[in-house]
């Protein structure tokens, strides 16, 4: 690798952590265009790979962050993070047989479904108060545990962290405001991630050195996205609309570039 695809790594790293801590996904749906596209990573399953580690480990830097502005509901998040790695696992199974290419042009399909969903319907205050407990976990388990396994599939499938699908899943499943779904959406990240990147290293599929020049410009990115974040979240439905279009000229140019792949 060159110095100046080095720059380029931490670059990217910087917009991955940025997106993350701003809307709680994003992660691998910019880092491997970016890891493909900008920095010149051939093999798009490597790609895959490495951006599934660093944007795992950024997932975590950024759910501290969170934590501390009290942007976690964890009993919700642990329960969509369990039963999400099972989904994972056997989505990320699946993915290493599909064509890489192909691969990135039908997550960028998935991805602006998502953005118009909820560019339609901006999410509302949501339930403050919203916790997992015995008495609540007869109505937030049957909604949790089918939408974390489909999540966690796609998640695994597409090689991502997750956060785009995840972020709706817990506001659908648990009706937390928009801004604890981004904190508590990046435990599930991290864990996803890592069920994904686990599963293309025992393949070879990961390339550690770009993977850590990720998470270092990730990390100062993180901590710029927490506080747009919460900016954002102050004026009603600001925070909404900006996840929705970063979700759907992601998508539009993902698919742009992988629709060749099926012709």
């Amino acid at each position: 690798m060159s110095l100046t695809q080095d720059v380029l790594t931490l670059l990217s790293g910087g917009l991955v952590g940025f997106s993350l801590g701003l809307i709680g996904g994003g992660g691998s749906v910019l880092a491997v265009p970016l890891l493909v596209y900008l920095v010149g990573v051939k093999d798009p399953h490597v790609a895959i790979g490495t951006s599934a580690l660093a944007v795992a480990l950024n997932a975590a830097f950024n759910l501290a962050t969170h934590f501390r502005a009290g942007n976690v509901k964890f009993r919700c998040a642990i329960a969509f993070a369990i039963f999400g790695i099972i989904g994972a696992a056997i989505g990320s199974t699946a993915g290493k047989a599909f064509d890489g290419e192909k691969l990135l042009a039908l997550f960028g399909v998935v991805m602006i479904a998502v953005g118009l969903s909820i560019a339609r319907k901006p999410a509302r205050l949501g339930q403050p108060d919203v916790r997992l407990d015995w008495d609540s976990a007869r109505h937030l388990l049957p909604r949790i545990a089918p939408t974390a396994l489909g999540v966690g599939f796609l998640a695994g499938f597409f090689g991502i962290g997750g956060g785009f699908l995840i972020v709706p899943g817990l506001l659908f499943s648990t009706g937390m405001p928009l801004l604890t779904a981004v904190g508590s959406s990046l435990l599930s990240v991290t864990a996803f991630g890592l069920t994904t990147a686990g599963n293309y290293a025992l393949s070879g599929l990961v390339d550690w050195w770009l993977a850590a020049l990720l998470v270092g410009g990730g990390i100062v990115g993180g901590l710029l996205g927490v506080v747009a974040a919460r900016n954002l979240a102050a004026r009603k439905s600001a925070l909404s609309y900006a996840f929705a279009a970063v979700v759907i000229v992601v998508g539009a140019y993902v698919v742009w570039r992988g629709i060749g792949a099926f012709f």
